[in-house]
């Protein structure tokens, strides 16, 4: 009896349900059609181009996989579009999440003047469309600075973001405690310090959720590097719709180069996954 007690104790802590059958069958299911899209991409992308359209489809995966791959990775010169792409991501995300944390605690925690007010234009600028500023972005690139065909001219207009700013506030308003500041303070740390030694530890678990969302949205950016890099210089994006032009659509060929294309996105999200689940959780729970 003793033990029984002790199991049914250890299964489920007070205040928790355990998940029945009928749960598991329904994120089961929600996980398959989740990753279908993922799946038939990869079966389409290892077959030819005759079994894309074909009725009943095909649903096991071909043996023109490699075939293909390599045929995308040639035409598409995917090994220049995925070095370019890891670079602007890359810089674009380090830089966002520092400036984030940093302006995020000023807001929160520092006393200065015009915090109020700064904050309100910072909200305004998010309600502004990214497409009305376009035209002199390009501009300014183009005949001022002289960055087109650059990376540059993709990294520095991202390498802030007033979302990622409100974020961190909203989120070190609540998680960082006054306490601890003061305490860093009178054992001598600088503001710089405590941003680097307190700041960042405690902003750890957002931080990870803005550092994914802002690798995919500089990865998957499409129309900006276009028309600021172009042909000659590409990012994926911009590889994968050459893959697609012309005539005649290779299907194959063209969920070939998508899986080249998402598979760094994928590893981002295994490497950060456990971040972002826990930022998650524990925002859930301070809610």
């Amino acid at each position: 009896m003793t033990g029984d007690r002790r199991g049914r104790g250890r299964s489920a802590a007070p205040g928790q349900r355990r998940a029945g059958t009928r749960t598991y069958l329904l994120l089961g299911l929600i996980a398959a059609v989740s990753a279908f899209p993922l799946y038939w991409s990869l079966v389409a992308a290892s077959n030819d181009n005759s079994t894309a359209g074909s009725w009943p489809p095909r649903l096991l995966p071909g043996s023109h996989l490699w075939e293909n791959l390599q045929r995308a990775y040639s035409q598409a010169n995917f090994g220049l579009a995925l070095l370019n792409s890891m670079i602007v991501a890359t810089v674009i995300t380090v830089s966002v999440v520092l400036t984030s944390t940093l302006a995020g605690f000023a807001f929160a925690k520092l006393r200065f003047r015009g915090k109020n007010a700064l904050l309100g234009f910072l909200l305004v600028t998010m309600m502004v469309p990214a497409q009305l500023g376009i035209i002199p972005l390009y501009i300014m690139m183009s005949q001022w600075l002289g960055w087109t065909g650059h990376l540059q001219a993709v990294i520095v207009p991202a390498a802030t973001s007033a979302f990622g700013v409100f974020l961190m506030r909203q989120y070190l308003s609540e998680a960082l405690p006054d306490a601890l500041l003061e305490a860093g303070r009178i054992d001598g740390c600088s503001t710089h310090r405590l941003y680097w030694h307190v700041v960042l530890p405690a902003a750890r678990p957002v931080a990870a959720v803005l550092a994914l969302f802002t690798f995919m949205n500089a990865w998957n950016d499409f129309f900006w590097p276009l028309l600021a890099l172009g042909q000659g210089n590409p990012t994926t994006q911009v590889a994968l719709s050459t893959l697609a032009g012309g005539y005649y659509m290779d299907y194959s060929l063209v969920l070939a180069g998508t899986l080249i294309s998402t598979a760094p996105v994928l590893v981002v999200f295994l490497f950060l996954g456990k971040q972002i689940i826990g930022g998650i959780m524990q925002g859930a729970v301070k809610a």
